[in-house]
């Protein structure tokens, strides 16, 4: 006698777990948040001895303005790492100075994350009866999003910690003397200015994280 064909069997139940599977377990979640964590692990790597920061010795009144601002260009080109560091050092410590607005903060941030990068395609947002569509959750966040920075005190916040900031990295770089000894260096092989760190740094992090949200998406 032959044998009963065999059907083939779909693993419904391994790809409902799958899709029923909290987006903060998902794979594409934690490669994310890997990701993220290497950058700063490597960006932390290349910051300069702080020591060497604070060198009291080092430290002279700029005889011009000119010469200040020069002063800040090639400072901020040996220690970038240093001043970013000391620039989220304060922003961090007028969010935990403001619990309510670190709270806020970190509710918009999850909602971006598990509510539209993370979420799979498949699974549409449901909320009080109420099936919302892609680009509807993508209103929903931008709209909440400006409400909470410009309508809230969360932005006059994050603004004048990001001014407190920029201003001791200013001041600091225009009172410290540079050393020759580094500068030609520094300045044929890094960039000399907080727009142009900021946007390379925007677009390798957009550029590394695209494919692990098409990945949530897909």
């Amino acid at each position: 006698m032959s044998s009963p064909p065999v059907l083939p069997i779909s693993n419904v139940e391994s790809q409902s777990q799958s899709q029923s599977q909290a987006p903060i377990a998902t794979p594409a979640f934690r490669s994310f948040i890997n990701h993220i964590s290497e950058s700063v692990r490597q960006g932390l790597a290349q910051r300069r001895p702080w020591t060497e920061l604070a060198d009291r010795s080092a430290f002279s009144k700029p005889d011009s303005f000119s010469e200040a601002a020069l002063r800040v260009r090639k400072n901020y080109s040996y220690f970038r790492v240093n001043y970013l560091t000391a620039i989220a050092l304060v922003l961090a410590f007028s969010l935990f100075s403001h619990p309510m607005s670190l709270l806020v903060l970190l509710g918009l941030l999850s909602a971006w994350l598990f509510l539209y990068l993370f979420r799979p395609s498949d699974q549409p947002l449901v909320l009080f009866g109420r099936t919302f569509s892609d680009k509807e959750t993508l209103g929903i966040l931008i709209v909440t999003s400006l409400f909470v920075v410009f309508l809230t005190t969360v932005g006059s916040l994050l603004i004048s910690a990001l001014l407190v900031g920029v201003a001791v990295v200013c001041v600091h770089g225009a009172f410290r003397v540079p050393e020759d000894l580094f500068l030609d260096e520094q300045e044929s092989s890094a960039s000399t200015g907080f727009l142009s760190f900021l946007g390379g740094a925007a677009s390798n992090a957009a550029a590394a994280a695209a494919p692990v949200v098409a990945a949530a998406r897909a």
